[in-house]
């Protein structure tokens, strides 16, 4: 067919457009986002890591971008900086002598091979004599629910068994459980996390985790790398909100344990997925631990900016990421030692100093705005978890968090990958301001991996304050050249060789277009937010929304609160 050459010229003006478009990223630079990671993933900065040779530097080196770009100090006493008192904890792994007794048989464990313990109480050993054993299915106490698998079963001295994952993971067509989690999307309750933290709830001696591959979503060796050591906060009663010791079992040394106490593990995991399950004592199972645990304080700092609202300062939005790497490590197969960051998450930092610029060049919002680089993510959501428990400006008015953490760097794309989609009201604003883009939301391509919990934007969302995380490990975003198919080999490429490794460095080949235009989106976002009296809110059936309604009479009181 003869196409006449007006229509094939309009094609053609069309096409250009849409290409115009998904590579637009506003006032947002790629140019300087690339200058900005290459000076944080250099070697002066020496990865990165919480109290180690980097930290000062790091510090100073964002509190004077924050400086340049006109924000006011958001920390503590009129500064920059929030302190992070931090504990690193270390278990002997050679020292600590590990067993469990069940059907008059002693076995005992070894440390990083048939269990896996560590304690993150501040105490100088761990002694356990036989404790009892129970059985608490998936060890999920959720309301919002209508679903408890403690049913007000004691645990005081006892060591609390749990399945990984939540009650619908494995759940099968029939089963009346099947949805109420999620399907195989992960929830907060899925999360080992969540299990450690409610056992103290529930006030255990100990917390045990049962793995398995699939709902963890990876292998015993992942466990295995770890070296003995863990990270907390300091906690004003750490034996209040944490278990004496916590850990995992291997699948294979938890089968035999119940066959001996005259159970089967598969036909308890059946029994865990129905609402009415209780838990199960493991009759004449106990189990012994004894080990030396070195403990020592070492302080930390987030970095806070800020940008104070024209007319509601008490009101914010926050833009986050985080500024620790990996430090120096054991060296590759080049001989680097140096465990950079700049994906994770050296581009998030570019992200904040860009998008505050950008709101510094602009009208003063009406809310303020925060722009906070924290510490310590990789050990745990310390830095976070911290400010958390501490906040500078208060939460209950804060409208929502804004989070970057590893964007990719291949190029502009059609689509937005969205972690954690179907969580709250914040996606409908996304999603409008991606289509001014031409682009779309995608959700994560794995939710069952639970990266929605994985960053620093969970230590808000568990309370309360929505929030939106973008991260370019969530799946391969559908590039402009290349498509889904080029963005998914830049996700496996870069986790496969770059995760945590010397191989995560600036690279002057990238294309930052596409990490420019996600900037660009949380800029708009935020700028719309900061500029309108709404206060989005976690959509039904979040694990989250009862936190936030429990503060809805603080918000009532703004002049300008929006009537649902």
């Amino acid at each position: 067919m003869r196409v006449p050459p007006g229509a094939l010229v309009l094609v053609v003006c069309l096409l250009h457009a849409e290409v115009s478009r998904a590579q637009d990223s506003g006032p947002i630079d790629p140019a300087r986002v690339s200058r900005i990671i290459q000076t944080l993933a250099s070697d002066e900065f020496a990865g990165r890591a919480p109290g180690g040779p980097g930290e000062a530097r790091t510090v100073e080196y964002l509190i004077s971008q924050f400086k340049a770009v006109g924000l006011e100090p958001g920390g503590e006493n009129g500064g920059w900086t929030q302190k992070v008192p931090l504990v690193h904890f270390q278990v002997r792994n050679g020292d600590a002598r590990l067993s469990l007794r069940a059907g008059g048989k002693t076995t005992p464990l070894r440390q990083g091979q048939e269990a896996i313990v560590t304690t993150l109480r501040p105490v100088d050993r761990v002694k356990i004599d036989k404790a009892p054993l129970v059985f608490v299915g998936y060890g999920v106490s959720a309301p919002e629910r209508e679903w408890n698998d403690f049913k007000g079963v004691s645990l005081r001295g006892k060591i609390a068994v749990f399945l990984i994952n939540d009650p619908d993971f494995e759940a099968q067509e029939g089963e009346p459980v099947l949805g109420r989690f999620g399907g195989r999307a992960a929830t907060y309750y899925a999360r080992w996390t969540y299990k450690f933290e409610e056992a103290a709830r529930q006030g255990a001696l100990g917390a045990l985790i049962i793995h398995e591959t699939p709902g963890a979503g990876y292998g015993w060796s992942t466990l295995q790398s770890g070296t003995g050591e863990s990270f907390d906060i300091v906690r004003a009663n750490p034996t209040k909100e944490k278990v004496l010791l916590q850990g995992w079992l291997q699948r294979d040394v938890a089968v035999e344990l119940f066959s001996r106490s005259g159970l089967s593990l598969d036909t308890l995991k059946l029994e865990a997925r129905k609402a009415g399950f209780k838990p199960v004592a493991l009759k004449g199972a106990s189990f012994s631990a004894d080990y030396a645990l070195i403990h020592t304080r070492a302080d930390s700092h987030n970095v806070i900016g800020r940008l104070p609202g024209k007319e509601r300062p008490d009101e914010s939005i926050m833009y986050a990421a985080h500024w620790d790497a990996y430090g120096i490590g054991p060296a590759d197969a080049s001989g680097d030692r140096i465990r950079r960051g700049a994906v994770d998450d050296a581009i998030g930092l570019a992200g904040l100093i860009e998008i505050a610029r950008a709101f510094q060049a602009g009208p003063r919002p009406a809310r303020s705005l925060l722009f906070a680089a924290w510490t310590a993510e990789e050990p745990g959501l310390l830095g976070s978890e911290y400010y958390g428990a501490h906040p500078l400006q208060p939460l209950d008015t804060m409208v929502a968090n804004l989070t970057m953490d590893v964007l990719q760097t291949a190029g502009p794309s059609r689509d937005v990958v969205l972690v954690g989609h179907g969580q709250n009201e914040l996606e409908d604003a996304l999603a409008q301001a991606a289509a001014k883009q031409g682009r779309t939301v995608t959700p994560d391509a794995k939710p069952e991996r639970g990266l929605f919990y994985r960053a620093d934007h969970f230590s808000l969302a568990r309370r309360g304050v929505p929030v939106l995380l973008l991260m370019g490990l969530g799946g391969g975003a559908d590039l402009v050249n290349g498509g889904r198919e080029a963005g998914d080999r830049w996700v496996a490429d870069y986790t496969a060789r770059c995760y945590h490794k010397p191989c995560d460095a600036w690279r002057a080949d990238w294309d930052l277009r596409g990490a420019a235009q996600d900037m660009q989106l949380l800029y708009e976002l935020g700028r719309d937010l900061a500029s309108s009296n709404r206060w989005p809110n976690w959509k039904p059936g979040s694990e989250f929304k009862a936190v936030r309604d429990r503060s809805a009479a603080a918000r009532a009181g703004s002049a300008l609160q929006e009537k649902p």
